[in-house]
């Protein structure tokens, strides 16, 4: 099996030439390339013999593959990463396509979900993939947070945010818990948290709780930090009419997904297709995909079955971080597409509109 850059040392200028030309026909075209094709390009001088060997080589390292017995060759999953990480020329983005992306984000009244679904939607006209993109958190303030008991150990807490959207979360209390200690913990938190950002109020209750703590009633200690200072903020309970969806109530925007279906060869391919549909749909998969990319600077390119998500439909991610005045990584945007994507178009932009969107939301 070939294992990236050690892989490449083992093979020589012949057998470089002759793989590098090999997938980038295959990228183009999405056939199995042969010999004789291979023969006929100008960066391969052997005859269909000779590639035909090193096809066998290549094929033996775990770099291709073969379809059928009669048919030619394609990189297998690791050939492919072998390519992008060590042989491929990436490209840079056309006037036009740029002057198309800008055209997206121009506009200083555009609401910033608004730009970002504009983006998504052009990310997949350009690339003929899907265009991702995961929006920045929300940071809406708090307006007022209320317990209301519901059973013996179990409290509804109610979240009432400056913008109008609610959250509701059942938690688990002490079954003896009086309704005053509720009471107690709802005006503490109004009464500091009030006007705050929901981060800045689980920050400042961390740090009430483990400076006064011994000041605080226990029981009220408790409900406190069930209530907020521990709150995990996965969306569950959440009654908002917006798309709020997985971790930390963050938004996904998914366009263009009829594009993945351009280019079917086959009746195998729908059914391809089909589980790929199936994998967009689960935003939660999705998004903690999508937060691999927050923990690198750039663009970042997993193949088929490097990623669970995309496991099973053949499909490769391309995505990069986009940052806020802070330096702080807040959102993610990219494609998806079949593996056999073009890479060296795609990910320059990708990396091109992540730069744009950083000087969005700065």
């Amino acid at each position: 099996m070939a294992d990236g850059p050690n892989t490449l040392l083992e093979l020589n200028q012949r057998s470089r030439d002759v793989f590098r030309q090999l997938v980038e026909t295959y990228l183009e075209t999405g056939d199995p390339v042969g010999s004789r094709t291979l023969s006929k390009a100008a960066t391969v001088s052997l005859s269909p013999a000779s590639i035909r060997n090193v096809m066998a080589d290549l094929e033996e390292l775990g770099l291709l593959t073969s379809p059928h017995t009669s048919a030619g060759r394609m990189p297998t999953e690791a050939g492919l990463r072998l390519f992008v990480d060590a042989l491929l020329q990436v490209g840079d983005l056309t006037e036009e396509e740029r002057a198309g992306i800008e055209a997206q984000l121009s506009g200083s009244n555009q609401p910033v979900d608004d730009a970002l679904a504009h983006v998504s939607q052009t990310l997949s006209g350009l690339s003929h993939c899907a265009g991702l993109v995961v929006a920045p958190k929300r940071e809406a303030r708090l307006k007022q947070l209320e317990f209301v008991p519901v059973s013996p150990g179990r409290t509804l807490a109610v979240v009432v945010f400056e913008d109008g959207m609610v959250e509701n979360r059942i938690i688990d209390t002490p079954p003896d818990m009086p309704v005053s200690s509720l009471t107690i913990a709802a005006n503490y938190l109004n009464a500091r948290l009030k006007g705050k950002s929901f981060s800045d109020a689980q920050r400042q209750v961390r740090e009430e709780i483990a400076a006064r703590k011994a000041e605080l009633d226990e029981l009220t200690t408790q409900i406190v930090e069930a209530g907020l200072a521990v709150w995990s903020g996965t969306g569950q309970g959440k009654t908002s009419a917006g798309t709020g969806s997985g971790a930390a109530g963050r938004s996904l925007i998914v366009r263009g997904r009829g594009n993945l279906l351009e280019d079917v060869q086959a009746l195998e391919d729908l059914e391809r297709v089909r589980r790929l549909f199936d994998d967009l749909e689960t935003k939660q998969e999705l998004l903690e995909l999508l937060s691999l990319a927050e923990n690198a600077d750039g663009v970042r390119i997993f193949i088929g079955s490097e990623t669970k998500l995309f496991s099973l439909s053949g499909s490769s991610v391309i995505v990069s971080p986009y940052t806020n005045a802070d330096n702080q990584i807040v959102g993610v945007l990219g494609v998806v597409g079949p593996t056999r994507l073009n890479y060296a178009r795609v990910i320059p932009m990708v990396d091109y509109t992540a730069r744009l969107v950083t000087q969005l939301v700065s």
